[in-house]
């Protein structure tokens, strides 16, 4: 060898590429491909930001011990059961770096985040799909799927990109029907968004199981996703295997001062979910109502599939809508290429992307009549 070569696995992954975040060459842009709030981070968290500014020179406390502690008293949950990480991925790395050994498994369903593959890969483990149905995660394929060396299953509920989600009922029955060896771990990243009675983002089965782990995270409906911040919730056994292996400092004090003036101001999270609640549905029916299939979601985004028809595409959308400064997110990366996924925005964005969309649908029209 003429050079350091990394161990087997690791350049099988791919990259995890980032929706673009710019529209070049236009004015004002609409960045709707990353399902981040439009409301913005919480004053309260803005404001504790700048009053810990001085502190910056300080290393952070290292165990997250305020956060975890705001984060119990939010939701009910013993602080010693929570994991704080730079954002929810870095729990599922240290879940794959401590549970998935080389030539294991790590089983996830078709159109899962990309993050689960990229985990189990690093982690030297062996990535197992299970298919989907109606782009649904199927609990009977992935116990189908479960085997000896099958370490952690990944279920993200609700999922994304496609904004589907398990009732309880079936996200119990998958749980109940993993041998005691496997983890099952949670993915609640858009849980706050979920209204639907039959929902529940984890709490109740990691307290019910030994073997399950919810993750959470600060990125989404709490608005802090530059800050990097998001956590786990699981049995003491497990929680100690992620603080023997992570970093001693992982989380900032700018994040962990942030993220507890966030989980503390549920008026501000009450505005996002109504902001979402009346804007999901409008633009599903006015989007729909173009001729275009939205599939059903529960988070802050839809998924929208284009025709095959030349002039209707997927990519024709997309350059059409970056041309009028409306960024959206391709997701052929998940098997998905007929689609683009949007992030439900601001008012003025959602009714400039249906104008948007009209036009474009419109013209593809004249076209093909000529």
């Amino acid at each position: 060898m003429t050079r350091p070569v990394p161990r087997p696995g690791v350049l099988a992954i791919e990259p995890y590429v980032p929706g673009k975040s710019g529209a070049p060459g236009t004015g004002r842009v609409f960045k709707l491909s990353a399902n981040e709030t439009p409301l913005g981070p919480s004053p309260a968290a803005v404001q504790a930001l700048r009053d810990m500014a001085h502190e910056i020179a300080l290393y952070p406390e290292g165990s997250s011990a305020a956060l975890r502690e705001a984060i119990g008293e939010r939701y009910g949950l013993d602080p010693a059961r929570i994991i704080m990480g730079a954002g929810s991925d870095n729990i599922l790395e240290l879940l794959a770096v401590a549970f998935i050994g080389p030539g294991e498994e790590g089983l996830y369903s078709q159109y899962g985040f990309l993050e689960y593959k990229i985990v189990t890969l690093a982690a030297g483990g062996v990535p197992v799909v299970a298919p989907e149905a109606n782009f649904t995660a199927d609990v009977d394929a992935i116990l189908e799927r479960v085997t000896e060396k099958t370490r952690i299953v990944f279920l993200a509920n609700p999922n994304n990109p496609t904004g589907s989600y398990l009732p309880t009922r079936e996200v119990e029955r998958l749980a109940k029907g993993l041998p005691a060896h496997t983890l099952l771990v949670l993915d609640a990243a858009y849980a706050e968004y979920v209204t639907r009675p039959d929902y529940e983002a984890g709490i109740a089965l990691v307290d019910a199981h030994e073997n399950v782990v919810m993750t959470r995270t600060f990125s989404k409906i709490y608005g802090l996703a530059g800050l990097r911040l998001g956590w786990g919730y699981a049995s003491a056994h497990v929680i100690d295997a992620l603080n023997r292996i992570r970093s001693p400092f992982n989380v900032s004090s700018a994040a962990s001062v942030a993220g507890i003036a966030a989980v503390q101001d549920m008026a501000h999270i009450d505005a996002a979910i109504a902001h979402n609640e009346k804007w999901l549905p409008w633009l599903t029916r006015k989007i729909s109502g173009l001729g275009l299939e939205v599939l059903p979601s529960v988070g802050n985004f839809i998924a929208i599939r284009f025709p095959e028809t030349p002039g209707r595409t997927s990519a024709e959308a997309d350059r059409f809508l970056t041309s009028r400064g409306l960024v959206l997110r391709a997701i052929g990366a998940y098997g998905m290429g007929d689609f683009l996924r949007l992030t439900i925005g601001s008012q003025e964005a959602n009714e400039a992307v249906v104008a948007a969309l009209g036009e474009f649908m419109a013209g593809a029209k004249a076209a093909a009549n000529g």
